[in-house]
């Protein structure tokens, strides 16, 4: 499979996720908003499986697309992964072919059309421990697995990276788990351990239930 190669996909919608950047340095970070991930349990190149397909945001606005909606489109494989979680992204021929029911079931998860970028961004997020997304909140629209790339030495350019996992629904969700604190490595063996204040920061103007 060569990296340049745009691979035909067809299959079901398991999951609409923010796609979302995260660059760290020490005690600083931003975000750089992307567009979305959908998840797609179907056929790629005859192959089946579940694969997680990058879109942009104009897509996304476009389509709507949601849990349980049947798509498809052609997408080229990541070539560096340490800094998409999708393994497939530049999405071409996108089109919806089904829309599937609202669920009827209460949440969580949430798998109605996710809001805007702009949403995400003002409501921020709270960390999220890697076994509760991963067993509860990875189909759920509040969701988000980042890759995160940290600056050790800004005056000597060296980066590490990984993913992290965090949560934009509401602060009553029954299933949200924080996990542990995060700890970003800096220069001369430094470490900065980023505490409970930060995400409480971050959500401060929303209610309980928002």
């Amino acid at each position: 499979m060569r990296s340049h190669e745009r691979l035909s996909w067809t299959g079901t919608v398991t999951s609409v996720q923010p796609r979302i950047r995260l660059t760290r340095s020490f005690d600083e970070r931003y975000h750089t908003y992307l567009g979305y991930n959908l998840r797609i349990q179907g056929v790629l190149q005859g192959l089946a499986g579940e694969y997680a397909v990058a879109i942009g945001n104009a897509a996304q606005a476009k389509h709507d697309f949601r849990v349980g909606d049947v798509a498809t489109g052609q997408s080229v494989p990541v070539p560096d992964q340490r800094v998409e979680d999708a393994a497939f992204y530049k999405t071409v021929r996108l089109s919806l072919l089904s829309r599937t029911q609202l669920p009827s079931n209460n949440p969580p998860p949430w798998h109605g059309p996710p809001p805007t970028l702009e949403v995400y961004r003002d409501r921020g997020h709270r960390r999220l421990a890697a076994v509760t997304y991963r067993t509860k909140c990875q189909s759920c629209i509040w969701g988000s697995r980042m890759p995160v790339e940290m600056i050790i030495d800004p005056w000597n350019p060296s980066y590490k990276y990984r993913f992290e996992t965090f949560c934009y629904g509401p602060i009553s969700c029954p299933s949200y788990r924080p996990g542990p604190t995060r700890r970003v490595p800096g220069r001369k063996g430094m470490v900065y351990e980023e505490e409970d204040w930060v995400d409480e920061d971050a959500t401060a103007h929303r209610s309980a239930d928002e």
